[in-house]
């Protein structure tokens, strides 16, 4: 995506953001449009038309657009989602509808579509999702047949269905996967294309201020030139190109929603008296309710940043790294969204607080552009092949870095870190010798223990990279870098405490398991020193509580 904006211009986009909300989507407003289960398609044009020009983040300037990059991106769709996760929804499908274009359109397809859509502010649809396949793009069953006229093709009839479209019912355009004699292509379909029907709204739990339909193809005709890229066969590559981007979006959903609802219960805490004093200076009430999920929010938003920058910077595809990132930012942004009702006690469970509605919304984050559940099956997937390719040296060879930067750097966690990747060395390494991945569940645990020990060294570089003043100048300023290292390192002693004892628990759970198996796997587990790390955990924890309740400076 290039290197995107500056930083003065990004800041312009989300200062321009948060005044339209101020003004267009107030509480009164958000909540009215829940309650009516209404598309506000006005506001989203004005979103992406010539109000905010969002749309524009995701062209390239030679086609009219601003050429943001992932970094722009995920702090935009962070913002959008602090707002409204629905409205955000609406926002992001065209972005996403615009990628097989972006990402696998020819030189012309891309001057004529990405030109029209900067010009003209048009509302975009992704049409993958079917609904036998769900997200399995491999299995789809909508057929585009070849026209052909004097043996040469001219178009393709496209029939099928699609399920799960967000702005299905609205868009301008679409994107259409279909099945091609060559195999899986993406096509530009009209909205106004003849045998082409938007079925009503579903009726969600959630984000209900976006519009979910179905989408039904009758014989669909095209021409030729709406075949993106020009060749059949190329479907699946276009997707999995944008992957790793893709999922860093929705990523940065679950980190805004997360913030949003706990930044409504810090307020009330400060309000709130029991027994005399605030919520706010209650231990039991902070170290619970609070802290845990601004850790956990920051954590997952270090993975984030890492992760879109290195998309900046030319590093490839990370489609794992894109999981790891979405896969832990949803469930921390869900997490916090139920924390924050719990937080609120009966007003938290009421319309009129926001946060009940925060939870209905980001609920969805964990499901669409692929489910926690796949998110955790590629990223073990691509990690065990590391590990196997590596004999086993894989995430040794990252402790080891982890290693180093404590040396250089000996207050952000990067030693805790370290235990938690040799940790997840060895249960990789138990399992691979018990031959344990023939067990699903196992590859799946596998899968989120990867996860918390990857990002905990993120946080790791993150922090010291703010300490030194290396950071890069658009990531998010909230806190300093004190902050942020005792956040590091209460993360990182989660994350190994987690890979150490339930990486036990499962390689255990398999078959039987000895007295003497069970000792050695603790001692190449570490568990003493991944217990001794423990130590500090609540003055951290402390500390961070001060910090978020501005009793320290």
């Amino acid at each position: 995506m290039g290197a995107g904006l500056d930083k003065e211009t990004l800041d312009m986009v989300i200062d321009s953001i948060k005044d339209f909300s101020a003004t267009e989507l107030t509480d009164k407003k958000l909540i009215e449009i829940d309650e009516k289960d209404e598309f506000p398609i006005d506001i989203i044009n004005q979103m992406c038309g010539e109000g905010l020009g969002l749309h524009l983040l995701f062209i390239p300037e030679e086609y009219g657009g601003l050429g943001g990059g992932a970094f722009d991106d995920y702090r935009v769709c962070e913002q959008l989602a602090r707002v409204d996760l629905g409205i955000s929804t609406g926002v992001f499908a065209t972005f996403l509808g615009s990628d097989p274009i972006v990402f696998g359109g020819t030189e012309e397809q891309k001057k004529k579509w990405l030109t029209k859509i900067a010009e003209e502010g048009l509302l975009m649809a992704y049409g993958a999702t079917e609904p036998a396949a769900g997200s399995d793009l491999g299995a789809l069953k909508t057929i585009a047949t070849p026209v052909e006229k004097n043996g040469k093709i001219t178009g393709y009839k496209i029939s099928g269905s699609k399920q799960w479209i967000s702005n299905g019912g609205y868009a301008n355009l679409y994107t259409i996967l279909a099945k091609t004699p060559g195999g899986p292509s993406w096509f530009v379909v009209e909205r106004d294309a003849e045998g082409f029907e938007k079925g009503k709204p579903e009726d969600k739990h959630g984000i209900r201020a976006s519009n979910t339909a179905a989408l039904s193809l009758d014989n669909v005709y095209v021409d030729a030139d709406r075949l993106l890229g020009g060749e059949e066969g190329q479907g699946l590559f276009q997707a999995q190109l944008v992957f790793g981007y893709t999922r860093l979006m929705v990523a940065a959903f679950g980190l805004g929603a997360g913030w949003a609802a706990i930044d409504r219960a810090i307020p009330y805490s400060l309000e709130r008296i029991q027994g005399g004093t605030p919520l706010s200076e209650k231990q039991g009430y902070t170290h619970k309710l609070i802290i845990p999920h601004v850790v956990k929010l920051e954590a997952s938003r270090a993975y984030i940043e890492e992760t879109a920058e290195r998309i900046d910077d030319g590093g490839g595809n990370l489609n794992t790294e894109g999981a790891i990132a979405k896969y832990m930012a949803t469930v921390a942004g869900n997490e916090a969204a139920e924390a924050a009702i719990q937080a609120l006690g009966g007003y938290g469970y009421t319309k009129e607080y926001m946060v009940e509605k925060y939870k209905r919304d980001v609920r969805i984050t964990t499901i669409y552009e692929g489910t926690s559940e796949i998110m955790e099956m590629t990223i073990c997937r691509d990690r065990w092949q590391l590990h196997l390719k590596s004999r086993g040296r894989h995430f040794h060879d990252e402790a080891a870095k982890m290693e180093e930067l404590h040396v250089k750097n000996n207050t952000i966690g990067a030693d805790t870190a370290a235990l938690a990747l040799h940790a997840l060395a060895v249960v990789m390494e138990r399992a691979r010798e018990k031959r344990l991945t023939r067990n699903q569940h196992i590859l799946f645990r596998l899968g989120e223990l990867t996860a918390f020990a990857e990002t905990a060294a993120s946080f790791a570089r993150r922090a010291d990279r703010l300490a030194s003043g290396t950071l890069i100048d658009k990531a998010d300023a909230r806190f300093k870098a004190d902050m942020i290292a005792a956040m590091s390192r209460i993360f990182a002693r989660e994350a190994a405490l987690k890979v150490s004892e339930e990486g036990l628990r499962w390689i255990a759970g398999v078959g039987e398991i000895t007295d003497a198996d069970i000792a050695g796997f603790e001692s190449a587990l570490n568990l003493s020193a991944i217990h001794k790390a423990q130590s500090g955990m609540i003055t951290d924890m402390d500390f961070v509580a001060d910090v978020i309740y501005e009793r320290v400076g």
